[in-house]
């Protein structure tokens, strides 16, 4: 008997060794796959102070908590479940399916870099979507306006996510996906609260006892809208970098492989600096797959301006025809 129970327990040993290592594993290949999401956290966390704009100080983080929630729903409920079952039963489409989302990240880029050069020449010629008016609005609203946002950027991390685990066993791929969903939507909402209550940190600060802490609260107010402002560019910069990124590789498995060579022959270009190739590396091949995906989201823009809009008004013009007709 002493023999059997110690045969069982060698067992046992050897499921929980499995059980961590495979927990471990998991942890891993989520923490691998967030990291290549950073630049849609970046602009999700630059987009989102936005929603708050025009309420009072007492509803910033209950408002903030909901879109939070918004998110949660939006990857665990919808995207993680929708993606699980494409790996599953059409694995083919996640390259096209993130190609898309990387070319819309490109456009939302591109169309972000055209409207700031227009208001910089003092002529805007595009309405920035995301720009809200500075004045109470209805809650709902906007927090529904924000959960939709949320939406397309969730799914780009999960699609991300998604392709750098695609070969894992289904429980794996889940548990991944499930883990940088919640991680993520901690980071952005955590790093969102942060920022929107920064300023009140800084009035409270001005308002102490010590002149140390009053002049950091002082600075801390001040510096905000210049913050907001570099958290906005550096987010548009990020959408280029991984859009262009995301499409350069989906050419590249598709059998176009130019782009995605360019942008590792620029990269290489970078490591032979004599400081810091590694980080010289980075910044050489990210500025290069921003460009990219400029050059992307242009091309996108301009079929959207030139074919897109104009086949949506014919559209809509032959179903209000097609109305009057029976009605009549």
């Amino acid at each position: 008997m002493s023999t059997g129970l110690l045969a069982l327990l060698d067992d046992v040993a050897a499921l929980a060794k499995l059980a961590a290592a495979s927990l471990d594993d998991t942890a891993a290949l989520a923490m691998k796959a967030g990291g290549k999401a950073t630049g849609i956290v970046i602009d999700d966390t630059a987009v989102t102070p936005r929603y708050v704009v025009g309420f009072t100080a007492e509803r910033e983080l209950p408002i903030i908590a909901r879109i939070a929630k918004g998110s949660l729903v939006n990857k665990l409920l919808y995207l993680t479940p929708g993606a699980l079952v494409l790996s599953a039963l059409a694995p083919w489409s996640l390259t096209p399916l993130l190609m898309a989302g990387g070319a819309f990240l490109c456009f939302e880029g591109a169309h972000k870099v055209f409207e700031a050069r227009a208001r910089a020449d003092g002529a805007a010629t595009h309405a920035d979507e995301n720009a809200l008016p500075e004045t109470a609005v209805d809650e709902d609203a906007r927090v529904a306006s924000a959960v939709r946002t949320d939406m397309i950027l969730s799914a780009e991390i999960l699609a991300i996510t998604l392709a750098d685990v695609a070969e894992r066993p289904l429980a794996q791929r889940a548990a991944v996906l499930v883990a940088v969903g919640l991680a993520m939507t901690v980071l952005v909402y955590g790093l969102v609260a942060a920022i929107v209550k920064a300023d009140d940190l800084g009035v409270l600060l001005a308002r102490a006892s010590h002149a140390p802490l009053r002049a950091l609260g002082r600075g801390l107010v001040r510096a905000m809208p210049a913050l907001l402002r570099a958290l906005a560019s550096l987010g548009t910069v990020a959408m280029l970098w991984v859009g262009g990124g995301i499409v350069a590789h989906g050419l590249h498995a598709l059998g176009l492989h130019a782009p995605d060579d360019a942008l590792d022959a620029l990269a290489a270009l970078g490591a032979r600096a004599p400081l810091a190739p590694g980080l010289a590396s980075w910044l050489v091949g990210a500025l290069a797959a921003a460009l990219f995906g400029l050059a992307v989201g242009a091309l996108v823009d301009a079929f959207v301006t030139r074919v897109g809009a104009p086949l949506v008004r014919r559209l809509r013009a032959l179903r209000t025809g097609a109305r009057t007709d029976a009605s009549a």
